[in-house]
């Protein structure tokens, strides 16, 4: 870590000189103004004037690249917050198959269009403003997105439905684009302190418990999918047990979705009370899956194990919530209350 020393230059003015290193990689001179901005803890963050003007552009080479490494490198761009990326072979036109992967990339991607195509190269600008969205909604939305999924092949299961089944698998296309924007937004974010009123925090603090909340979220959708697909699989489109069974599973069901819930909801209001809540409920429900499990009569191995997938599905899903509660905790004890001093 590098010191300065604060000097006077008037009666009520302090001021402390710029890394000379720093100036030059960001073009700052002489007379150009630079942006501050005061933070928790008595941080104080400046930031050129390009951090906040400049849209952010990226060339992929496709030449050495298949289709998968291709899309997948389109992703990455767009979570580091280029707002235009372009795809270009250096020799030679483009395949059909890069030419799909970046249209394929284009569907699953928020905000995210076309503007040129040549036959050597295609260019893709991603229309979000971080302004348009808050981290918590996007929370909130990803977090009811995976409860619906959830219901809905809980749901199918009780019925036999696959149409039910299918429309929660559905879904996950949405879910997937939440968690990436969310993506999008985190990284900027925390790249550009700026960003960080645009969506909806005070400071860039809570960041990093941001990211992990999100990608729980994300595997807690990953589980619906899971019970859906088994849904899917198999041959009657239910599982082979009685009513109170299938009761007991859709209770279960209930209650993790309520510490879902909760527990992002204890994220955004920073609530250490709901917090400790979402704890009791989680133990609640810790041994729920083996419970179920015992009392099952005697059948097959296949139909023991897809009862099992369902159940650790759910049981997972709270494991997730509980530890977004946890990453809650410690964003909301990093403030004063009637629970914490701070000195």
């Amino acid at each position: 870590m590098e010191t300065r020393k604060v000097q006077r230059l008037g009666p009520s003015t302090l001021a402390m000189t710029l890394p000379a290193e720093w100036a030059k990689e960001h073009g700052v001179n002489k007379g150009d103004e630079v942006s501050i901005r005061m933070g928790g803890k008595g941080t104080l963050t400046v930031l050129p004037e390009s951090a906040s003007t400049e849209d952010s552009e990226a060339v992929i080479h496709a030449d050495n690249l298949d289709a998968d490494a291709l899309e997948r490198a389109i992703v990455a761009q767009y979570v580091l917050g280029r707002r235009v990326i372009h795809v270009q072979q250096d020799e030679g036109a483009l395949d059909s198959e890069h030419i799909n992967a970046v249209y394929k990339a284009e569907t699953q991607l928020m905000g995210l269009g076309v503007i040129e195509e040549t036959p050597e190269s295609i260019a893709i600008r991603c229309s979000v403003d971080p302004e348009d969205f808050t981290l918590d909604n996007l929370l909130e939305r990803l977090e009811n997105t995976g409860s619906t999924m959830r219901g809905e092949a809980v749901k199918a299961l009780a019925h036999g439905n696959p149409d039910l089944a299918q429309r929660a698998l559905n879904r996950e296309r949405q879910a997937n684009k939440i968690f990436v924007l969310l993506l999008r937004l985190i990284f900027t974010a925390y790249q550009n302190p700026n960003l960080c009123r645009a969506v909806g925090l005070e400071s860039g603090f809570p960041l990093i418990g941001y990211r992990s909340v999100a990608k729980n979220l994300e595997l807690t959708a990953d589980n619906a999918e899971d019970i859906a697909e088994i849904v899917l699989n198999t041959e009657s489109h239910t599982l082979d047990i009685d009513s109170a069974t299938m009761r007991r599973i859709r209770e279960f069901t209930d209650q993790v979705d309520e510490i879902t819930a909760k527990a992002v909801q204890s994220v955004v209001d920073r609530d250490y009370d709901l917090t400790v809540e979402v704890r009791h409920l989680f133990r609640e429900i810790s041994d729920r899956e083996k419970d179920i499990l015992n009392d099952l009569p005697e059948m097959s191995n296949t139909e023991l194990l897809q009862i099992r997938e369902v159940l650790v599905s759910l049981q997972q899903t709270a494991q997730y919530a509980m530890r977004n509660a946890e990453i809650a905790a410690n964003l909301a004890l990093n403030d004063e209350s009637e629970h914490v001093t701070i000195t």
